[in-house]
């Protein structure tokens, strides 16, 4: 039955809208890390990841150090990929990428044309809790081998000389960006948050990624998927699943 009301019609639009899932990278991984989420979430969300320089297509640009000017680059790029128009966007970041989804977030509250749906973060404690062991400053295979122990997990590329030599140095730079961060607020964000944390995590504990509760000012879960602080390379098809269910 058509409508005169251009405003009910407006509102159908946004309510119908499918939902952007904006992706932020964990330390040295690149956006290509998300393309198999496209065929996992089907056309239940749009994926939309987001790259840091350093890497991939931007490898010949030097890479962020701090988490709050690499917000300030990343906002451009997500307006550029959003268009124009309304979009109901949930976000989510892996380590690293949590507090860059955080502090994004945050950001994009204060935006006319977006609906902040959902907070997803991951192998995370919450932002105001900084890691008491560090890699920064430690010599290359010292550095490396204490980034494989927090993560439980080495990728193959590192073991290529050429490819060491090229990866190490945004490495490097995501780690101390990491590192280094602090909070721009500790108000709590106005939209649902859901934490998801490896069962197995030996960097991040249960209690770690509980602590994500101060963050939200509104509805807060915390799901646990099997695997270690890296589930996400295996446990993909499980942690798409959890995010579908709760951002629609």
């Amino acid at each position: 039955m058509p409508t005169d009301n251009p405003t009910a019609t407006t509102a159908t639009t946004a309510t119908t809208a499918t939902t952007k899932l904006v992706c932020l990278p964990y330390a040295g991984a690149g956006a290509s890390f998300y393309r198999p989420w496209t065929a996992l979430a089907g056309d239940a969300l749009e994926i939309v990841p987001l790259q840091l320089p350093g890497r991939e297509r931007l490898i010949d640009e030097e890479p962020y150090r701090d988490v709050h000017k690499a917000v300030d680059g990343l906002l451009p790029q997500l307006r550029e990929k959003l268009g124009d128009g309304d979009h109901r966007v949930a976000l989510f970041g892996h380590s690293l990428g949590a507090v860059l989804a955080y502090e994004l977030a945050h950001r994009l509250v204060a935006e006319p044309a977006v609906e902040l749906v959902h907070l997803f973060v991951s192998g995370s404690p919450h932002p105001g809790q900084g890691r008491e062991r560090r890699a920064t400053g430690l010599s290359d295979d010292d550095f490396l081998a204490r980034v494989g122990e927090f993560a439980g997990y080495s990728h193959p590329a590192l073991d290529d000389p050429e490819m060491r030599e090229m990866l190490l140095p945004t490495l490097r730079a995501d780690v101390e960006m990491h590192e280094a961060y602090v909070p721009s607020t500790h108000l709590p964000l106005d939209a649902p948050v859901t934490v998801i944390r490896g069962e197995d995590d030996a960097l991040v504990g249960r209690d770690d990624a509980a602590s994500w509760n101060k963050a939200s000012g509104s509805d807060f879960e915390h799901v646990e998927i099997p695997g270690g602080h890296m589930y996400l390379t295996e446990s993909a098809p499980a942690l798409v699943r959890v995010i579908v269910s709760k951002a629609l």
